[in-house]
């Protein structure tokens, strides 16, 4: 696949884009939204096995890798024009598929439903499917609990790019899975200035995003109207490698109830991470797309 980046006009400043495109003209475009404090190099592997003729355009979105300067207001509605925006100016305003990993599946979940005629079909990976949020709970505590180190490390500063990558080495997520693309992924998300070197993701922006995914927020008021064939790809390990997972079966169940379009599977052996940052989450992210595209052209 051949690699090159694009900056896209976007409110406030330029998105930038990562476009992988394979040989041969293109036939089929990819949008591929990244997670919560990620950048669009979390799709390399999958970028690696997609057929050839197609395009996959993998923005970092707003407050992120190098669109990090962009200002807010964020959010999943602002997430998803942007995204629109780039297929506009690099595709023809539509994607076959809109892949979301995370948060991504929330953006692209949002941009199905706010304007359905830019989504063919769609493919969350572990995310996208709204999460209830006990009562009582703490947001802020809540999103410390539940992203850890990610969030940890928009705080900290390193003395070298050696000393993050043992930072991120370290991470539960990636004792026994660390590989050239996490290395890729680790490394791009510093900036360029340094000693002392920081995460180039825009903490304050974390913190308008990560309350939209839970019940209420607007990828939840966006689904009704989400038409798009739908799969669901289920980490059965969390973002620190525990047992069970962000979703719990009974929960992608009750959302399956009443949407004909929507199925789900769990991907063995892999966590929240390394669904896309490992070979076999890879694959299997690269084989439901397969799927989807072949269903697409069945119709």
């Amino acid at each position: 696949m051949g690699y090159s980046v694009q900056d896209v006009p976007v409110r406030g400043g330029a998105l930038r884009v990562g476009c992988w495109q394979g040989d041969g003209p293109v036939e089929r475009v990819i949008l591929a939204v990244h997670g919560i404090t990620a950048s669009h190099r979390s799709w390399g592997l999958v970028a690696d096995s997609v057929a050839p003729g197609t395009l996959i355009l993998a923005p970092d979105l707003r407050g992120r890798g190098r669109s990090g300067a962009l200002p807010g207001p964020s959010g999943m509605s602002q997430h998803a024009t942007d995204c629109r925006t780039v297929l506009q100016e690099l595709a023809d305003g539509r994607c076959d598929v809109a892949v979301g990993h995370s948060m991504g599946g929330f953006v692209a979940a949002t941009l199905a439903g706010q304007h359905p005629d830019a989504v063919g079909s769609l493919l969350l990976v572990d995310g996208g499917v709204p999460f209830e949020l006990p009562d009582g709970a703490d947001l802020a505590a809540t999103m410390q609990a539940v992203l850890g180190p990610a969030v940890e490390r928009l705080s900290l500063e390193f003395t070298s790019r050696a000393e993050y990558q043992r930072f991120w080495q370290e991470h539960p997520a990636f004792a026994d899975t660390w590989n050239g693309a996490v290395a890729d992924y680790v490394d791009y998300d510093l900036g360029d200035e340094g000693p002392p070197y920081r995460s180039t993701v825009a903490g304050d922006l974390i913190t308008e995003d990560y309350p939209q995914m839970f019940a209420g927020g607007p990828t939840e008021l966006a689904w009704p109207a989400v038409t798009a064939p739908t799969v669901f790809l289920r980490a059965p390990r969390g973002l620190l490698d525990e047992e069970g997972g962000l979703y719990p079966p009974a929960l992608l169940d009750d959302w399956a109830t009443g949407r004909p379009n929507f199925t789900w599977r769990a991907v063995p052996g892999v966590n929240h991470y390394t669904i896309t940052l490992s070979g076999m989450g890879a694959h299997a992210v690269v084989d439901a797309v397969a799927e989807l595209l072949a269903d697409e052209e069945a119709m």
